[in-house]
This record gives structure tokens, sequence and C-alpha cells, in this order.
């Protein structure tokens, strides 16, 4: 998993396990469920509660954005052979993090992804 931190400060905790991210023993995604055949964004946020959730709206806080690229696919060896679909790379999905301590407002923002 490629890791990048957005801004300085504490980042909330999380622990891979397969294909499975899970975010401050609270939020859990499979991202092997999440994968299409297109780049995938997941934003993850807190809304002023502390409670965690995915997606963006008012009220809410980045703490992290998982991007999975695009399903890959064999290469069929023979005439007539259908591609199959490859299991998900996780040294191909992208985890950013923002900090825990100033938090940023989630907004629709192409310049915050």
């Amino acid at each position: 998993m490629i890791v990048i931190h957005k801004n300085e400060g504490e980042k909330i905790p999380y622990e891979v396990s397969g294909k499975r991210i899970t975010f401050d023993d609270d939020l859990s995604l499979n991202l092997a469920k999440q994968e299409k055949d297109w780049p995938v964004h997941i934003d993850v946020c807190v809304d002023r509660d502390g409670n965690l959730c995915n997606g963006t709206g008012a009220g809410l806080y980045y703490v992290a954005q998982l991007d999975i690229p695009a399903a890959e696919y064999s290469e069929p060896e023979t005439e007539g052979e259908q591609p199959q679909r490859l299991p998900l790379d996780m040294d191909k999905v992208t985890l950013t993090l923002w900090s825990i301590d100033e938090l940023v407002e989630a907004i629709d923002d192409p310049e915050n992804d």
C-alpha cells in the first residue's frame, strides 16, 4: 500500500489485514469488494461527534482517502479464452492520511483530492 501524509500532525490509527483496512478499530472496508473496472476513490471522514463514515458532506472532516486502481485482468493464453479478473494488488492502493489534530472540512473540492 502506498501511504501519503497529506499534512503534518497525528493520523488516525489503521490496520491492514489482507484486503481489508480498519480505521481506529471502528470503520472497516473490504477493498476487494470496492474494486471496480474503473478507479475508485473513497473518502473516510469524521463528524463533529467523532463518528467515522465514508463520503463527504456538511459537518464532516477528512481523516483518510483511499484510491483503488481499476481492476486488472489476465491476458488470454488461447483464442476463445476469456480474461480473468486478477486479485486486487494492495501494493497499488493509495492511502492518503489527513491530520486529526487540525481537521480539514470535507467538501466536494478537487483541490482536496
